[in-house]
């Protein structure tokens, strides 16, 4: 081959390494264009956790439980009742009865009650009888507490513990669906990260064969080639052609894939910014076996759903608790204070401690088989809960670790191939000079880059699969949004 012909290899040489001289492998490879804008992970993240329909359906969670809380609360909640009969047949009032009283129940076993009584009548029950000295008016007041079921716990305060206890586990569950939320961002980002860099080295791979693609059709025509060269030539050219498309189609659907997470502050889809790019993560995980022990130590206490079965467990103590209160007779203490105070002066009376009313309400089933059965089908539950909880941990350790595992050791799989990228552009140069100094040909130095850009697709495989591994595992260990502070 001519001299001349041969000059311009040095000018393919600058085309393929990209003035890689002294720089690294991901220098080269990861070099943004200056039109282009930096769409960092972290970036995806904050938009993803402020505007996505699941991240904004998993904070009304918060509100959910604060309403089960309001709701329990309301059975403590002051109740006036009023209740008035009259009867009246052939123009004789028969009687006529009212009671009106407000009742302060009370989160202690105990519900105060105030009232005003008014009965009259010509055939009143001599029981409801009130004297006529202050128009038949009676004023009480007093409490009902029960001595038997209901002084360590009743249904309304089982209620509004089991409505504190659903709090913390909304809280839990928010966590576990923002996790999902950003395990799966996290692994669609990365999968266009990939696709991306991906179609960059192909669209180089169709520059350098169509160069060289070119330049053999005119040693043909030179007479410096056989005929047959060319067609090799193009062949190659064309095969690139197709990686190249198959490249722009997948990154173009990577794209799409990813805009699913882009919405507005107002709730409506966003669209991906043609020119953001992604960039690989500046830190590498290197975690030891203590800080392994740690987070799993962690995950134990706090995993999400470790979380959601213990407090269903404390959940599940609390109905214990109130199904065996139900095993105890029922026994509540009456007891009403009585006065007339309602003067046409409104003069208070001195109490007298004489007047009042007091009674008992006893009842208790013979057989208690209703409630045996209820407490034994809740000692059931806890059982199968404990169990469930001891497989459940036991597979987010386990989780934790084979995730490590698999991190660590696509980390040593990257270094071996950096190491290959920075061997296969060593061998590049030293094609392209063997070329050059007209020990090499064309074909040679195809081949040799199409091993570079198969080991930098690899790499760039490797990199995007690091960082989901690295997502998967603050994933399996429940860290909250993922271990992404701030957001």
């Amino acid at each position: 081959m001519k001299k001349s012909n041969r000059n311009w290899c040095f000018i393919l040489l600058a085309g393929i390494l990209a003035s890689a001289q002294g720089q690294t492998p991901s220098d080269t490879l990861f070099r943004i264009p200056d039109t282009a804008k930096v769409f960092t992970i972290e970036n995806f993240y904050v938009l993803v956790t402020r505007y996505h329909p699941v991240a904004r359906q998993a904070g009304l969670l918060s509100d959910v439980a604060k309403q089960e809380i309001r709701l329990a609360r309301g059975n403590f909640d002051p109740k006036a009742e009023v209740t008035y009969l009259t009867k009246n047949f052939s123009d004789k009032e028969y009687y006529s009865v009212f009671n009106g009283s407000i009742t302060f129940n009370s989160v202690f076993p105990l519900d105060p009650k105030i009232g005003v009584e008014k009965n009259l009548g010509e055939f009143l029950n001599p029981e409801r009888y009130i004297s006529n000295q202050f128009n038949y008016r009676q004023f009480y007041a007093g409490l009902s507490i029960p001595l038997g079921r209901g002084l360590i716990t009743d249904d309304r305060r089982a209620a509004l513990r089991q409505a504190e206890l659903f709090k913390s586990l909304t809280e839990a569950e928010q966590v576990k669906i923002i996790n999902k939320l950003m395990l799966d961002a996290a692994y669609d980002y990365w999968n266009w990260f990939y696709s991306y860099y991906n179609f960059r080295l192909m669209n180089r791979g169709v520059v350098v064969a169509q160069e060289i693609f070119r330049r053999t059709k005119l040693n043909v025509e030179l007479g410096e080639n056989a005929p047959i060269d060319s067609v090799q030539a193009k062949i190659t050219w064309q095969n690139r052609l197709i990686q190249q498309q198959e490249a722009l189609l997948n990154f173009k659907n990577a794209g799409v894939q990813l805009s699913t997470y882009l919405w507005d502050s107002i709730g409506q889809p966003a669209l991906l910014n043609l020119q953001w790019v992604p960039v690989p993560e500046k830190e590498i995980l290197m975690m030891t076996g203590a800080e392994l022990q740690e987070l799993a130590d962690q995950a134990r206490q706090n995993h999400p759903d470790l979380r959601k079965l213990s407090i269903t467990l404390m959940q599940l103590d609390v109905s214990r608790r109130l199904a065996a209160e139900y095993l105890k007779p029922r026994l509540d203490l009456n007891y009403y204070w009585l006065n007339q105070p309602f003067d046409p002066q409104w003069n208070w009376n001195t109490p007298n401690t004489e007047d009042y009313k007091f009674g008992l309400d006893f009842s208790m089933p013979l057989f208690l088989r209703k409630e045996r059965a209820r407490l034994a089908q809740v000692k059931l539950r806890i059982n199968a809960t404990q169990y469930e909880r001891g497989l459940a941990e036991r597979e987010v350790v386990n989780a934790i670790q084979a995730t490590y595992n698999s991190l660590m050791a696509t980390n040593t799989i990257i270094t071996n191939q950096q190491a290959m990228v920075e061997n296969y552009e060593r061998l590049l140069q030293a094609e392209l000079l063997n070329f050059e100094n007209g020990e090499s040909d064309l074909f040679k130095i195809n081949i040799q880059l199409e091993y570079l850009l198969q080991a930098q697709t690899k790499w760039a495989k490797l990199l995007a699969d690091y960082e989901k591994q690295k997502a998967l595992l603050y994933w399996a260990a429940g860290v909250r949004n993922l271990g992404r502070e701030g957001l």
